[in-house]
């Protein structure tokens, strides 16, 4: 893959092929078989899919899989610009599923199979009653038997029939988006299945398709149709957790809601409004990548103009011209649309260029788009960055829809410290505030811990404090902040991928091949230090041992049987089978480095090579000895170049940081300061925040909102406050300007939790921080969190003055002091927080 998995999408990726491979063992058993994959809007749901694919086609070391040479992927929507969106992000992510391999099915289609090793993308339009695919060219007139002269009176029911019946294919129907078409209502039962249904079920011949993978943000609808289905399997689903995407950084942290006090006809000041607020996202955009010394893409913000389906011609050309007006450095021609009639616009003298919905974010000289359905359907621009809708919409899944459409972070990531470029701006002057207000809460996930990104109706920046002294700062910076380790990770891998992160950044020259060498010249250490097992190894692959079943008759009659051993000599291919084995084992690019050696020094290079290779594979010890020291090189090289990549520009910071993550257990993290926080000023129902003084990050007065809070956060707040010195408000998100802390959840995964409060205090004389947490008992996760909290404190006691989880019981609040070792181990202990914050190891607060 081109792009670094997020470590919940490599997750993903690898429950979804283990699904895979049990769905085409069932079909030995003549099982069909369906998977359903959920992942919310903006998790990069066609890039795992992508990494799946890859993975079938060509294998994946670090999973251990081998390729399926009988693999052939079906891609179905209902949409055709979707499909074309998904062709051109998958040539994007995969650097080995290319153009060549993706296929769209025209209705000209005239292959008799779908051919293994390809990607085949299929709307359900070709497939309505009247389509070419479903008649036959047989079944048309004279033109059409013109257009696909090949094609005779074959349907696409025949292709896939064909394919479904070679035992050299494997179809792997992937649905996305499959919730459409997948209406299972008692009436709907009654009537004739819908396109989708049919294609799953089979139709018209063709056998139903043998295994299926939905693909959507809610799959409910999918689900209950597989059930149904008549002898259809459906395996566990793989479920992606919408709180691992937003701490991925792929989701913006804040939507900013503007709207007037009051319903009216079209108005062009809150459209001024947008433009100046588009305007200033491309002058922060361009001081950051100044600022990054031009490292990676400079993004050019959109704005978004969405207007009702049937614009008047004033409505227009009031746009355009405000537009125009408001922001002299474009012209007519960095103005776009992406309407459903799909033809240029002429706009009061101004030629108003269409371009398709997919095109969209890469044609960057485009500037202000304007839309109408299609940003709320499947639209996907990640550089949006201000939406102005003149569209009464009331319907409130059609409003969440069209705000998780422009939550997406155009580099992938997070800005560390600037909330500014963490944000996204919607003006909505045909909302009200109650309006505003319900969207919000449904966003925020009202009753519940937020899932998505604030929201806030009237907010303000923040800047860092200038009555903050230094010494604050300084011990702000030593704060320390933990990864998380991720699954399946691969040492020799890692430590590979750092030396060529390294020399990809100057820090060491031939970073990539100075890894390889030292592992290789491990590996040499190795072969001597275990000759007499490699020598048995090498035995044992050379010698194939086998048995012979002899049957015959005795002289009475009587059948006879036995059995006679035999002994072969391994051939070249069975060699290269056990080196491939090797592959997986050492990492391919390992392997084939320490058997280029090994071809340089026996006269039959070649095999040789690969059998001591592979033999020195099959020692568990080596392994074990491999990872272990690709660990401590690892670390050695960390150590030796962390000053030098604190120094890299953002996006390669990122790089050695989720190189660290691939750690086996929590790896310590650098904090940045914050630059720029963005908070609420108003409650969403429209009363002033109240304020506080002390905070890091402040207003010219020196007052920070508190708007955030809940009742008993306050309460903290207020208790602390007037015995520090300074007070930071942890960002609810791991960003590179929070602490977090790693935690063990109730499956056995690694998560992040970030604690709510950091006091500074003066300790003697001296600033020390202290971590105060209100922690909910409520939530299933409140003991994984309180311990993976005392781990943190019992690791970091020397950086830290308090370490302290608050907690609401009966009214009253208690407090756990986890610098207390019998506390710490009372946490570790107990099963139930409740019972734990009533015991004698908490206090009163």
């Amino acid at each position: 893959m081109k792009f670094d998995l997020k470590d919940y999408q490599a997750e993903a990726v690898a429950d979804v092929l283990d699904r895979l491979a049990k769905a085409k063992g069932m079909l030995g058993l003549g099982m069909t078989s369906s998977v359903a994959l959920t992942a919310p809007t903006g998790a990069g749901k066609t890039v795992m899919a992508a990494a799946v694919i890859e993975s079938l086609f060509f294998g994946n070391a670090d999973l251990d899989i081998e390729p399926d040479p009988t693999a052939v992927v079906l891609w179905f929507t209902s949409d055709p610009s979707l499909n074309e969106q998904t062709r051109h992000r998958i040539v994007q992510a995969s650097d080995r599923v290319g153009s060549g391999r993706l296929r769209v099915v025209e209705s000209t289609f005239s292959d008799e199979q779908l051919r293994p090793g390809n990607v085949y993308f299929l709307n359900s339009q070709k497939l309505g009653k009247n389509s070419l695919l479903v008649r036959g060219a047989g079944a048309g007139d004279e033109s059409e038997m013109l257009a696909a002269p090949d094609m005779r009176a074959r349907t696409f029911w025949e292709v896939l029939r064909n394919t479904i019946e070679d035992e050299q294919a494997t179809l792997y129907v992937f649905l996305d988006e499959a919730h459409v078409g997948m209406n299972t209502s008692k009436r709907d039962l009654g009537e004739k299945s819908t396109i989708v249904r049919q294609l799953v079920n089979g139709e018209a011949g063709s056998p139903p398709v043998p295994i299926v993978l939905g693909i959507s943000a809610t799959v409910e609808r999918f689900k209950t149709a597989m059930e149904s289905a008549s002898g259809r399997t459906s395996l566990p689903d793989v479920n992606v957790d919408v709180t691992r995407v937003q701490e991925s950084g792929l989701l913006k942290d804040n939507i900013l809601l503007s709207f007037p006090a009051e319903t009216g006809t079209f108005d062009t000041v809150l459209l001024r409004h947008a433009v100046k607020r588009t305007r200033d996202a491309s002058e922060l955009w361009a001081a950051y990548h100044a600022a990054q010394g031009g490292s990676g893409d400079l993004v050019q913000p959109l704005l978004v103009v969405q207007v009702p389906n049937t614009p008047s011609e004033e409505m227009l050309l009031d746009a355009v011209q405000t537009v125009l007006a408001e922001w002299p450095e474009i012209g007519a021609g960095n103005i776009a649309h992406v309407f459903g009639e799909r033809t240029d616009l002429s706009v009061g003298g101004s030629e108003i260029a269409y371009v398709a919905p997919e095109d969209v974010s890469e044609r960057q000289h485009v500037r202000v788009l304007l839309a109408k359905d299609a940003i709320s359907t499947g639209w996907d621009c990640p550089r949006a960055e201000v939406l102005v809708s003149f569209r009464p919409a009331q319907d409130q899944t059609h409003i969440t829809q069209l705000l998780g459409r422009m939550v997406r972070t155009p580099l992938a990531r997070r800005i560390p410290g600037d909330d500014r470029l963490n944000s996204v701006e919607c003006v909505l002057p045909f909302f009200n505030r109650a309006a505003a207000e319900q969207v919000a809460r449904r966003i925020m996930g009202e009753g519940a811990d937020p899932i998505g990104p604030r929201v806030a109706v009237a907010s303000a920046d923040f800047t860092p404090n200038h009555a903050v002294s230094d010494e604050v700062w300084v011990a702000f910076d030593r704060l320390p902040s933990q990864t998380v380790p991720r699954k399946g990770a691969r040492p020799v891998s890692r430590f590979t991928a750092l030396g060529a992160a390294l020399a990809r950044d100057g820090l060491l020259a031939d970073g990539h091949s100075r890894a390889l060498a030292e592992l290789v010249a491990f590996l040499e250490s190795q072969a001597v230090r275990h000759a007499p097992q490699l020598g048995a190894q090498v035995d044992e692959l050379l010698e194939m041992a086998g048995e012979t079943l002899v049957v015959g008759q005795g002289l009475g009659g009587q059948v006879i049987t036995g059995v006679e051993t035999l002994s072969l000599v391994a051939d070249d291919r069975a060699v290269d089978a056990a080196f491939r084995v090797a592959r997986r084992a050492l990492s391919p690019q390992l392997a084939t480095a320490y058997a280029d050696l090994l071809e340089k020094t026996y006269q039959d290079g070649y095999f040789e090579a690969h059998l001591r290779t592979a033999a020195l594979a099959r020692i568990p010890e080596v392994i074990e000895a491999l990872d272990a020291e690709a660990e401590r090189l690892f670390k050695g090289w960390d150590t030796q170049h962390r000053v030098a990549i604190k120094g890299l520009p953002d996006d390669r910071k990122v790089v050695y940081g989720d190189l660290r993550a691939l750690a086996g257990e929590p790896q310590e993290a650098d904090i940045q300061r914050p630059t720029v926080r963005t908070e609420p000023i108003e409650t969403l129902a429209g009363v002033a925040a109240p304020t506080q003084p002390k905070h890091l990050l402040a207003d010219e007065v020196g007052q920070f909102p508190v708007a955030s809070l809940n009742d008993w956060e306050l309460t903290v707040l207020e208790s602390e406050i007037e015995r520090c010195v300074a007070w930071y408000r942890n960002p609810a998100r791991a960003s590179a300007d929070a602490v977090a802390i790693a935690y063990v959840d109730g499956q056995g995964g690694w998560r992040r939790m970030c604690p709510d409060f950091v006091f500074f205090e003066d300790v003697q004389g001296r600033v020390k921080p202290s971590i105060i947490d209100p922690h909910g008992i409520h939530l299933g996760d409140a003991m994984p969190k309180l311990r993976g909290l005392a781990a943190y404190a019992e690791r970091y006691a020397d950086v830290l003055h308090r370490v302290e989880a608050v907690a609401a019981t009966d009214g009253d609040l208690r407090v756990l002091d986890l610098t207390e070792p019998h506390v710490r181990n009372a946490v570790m202990k107990a099963d139930d927080a409740t019972a734990l914050y009533l015991s004698d190891v908490a206090s009163d607060y």
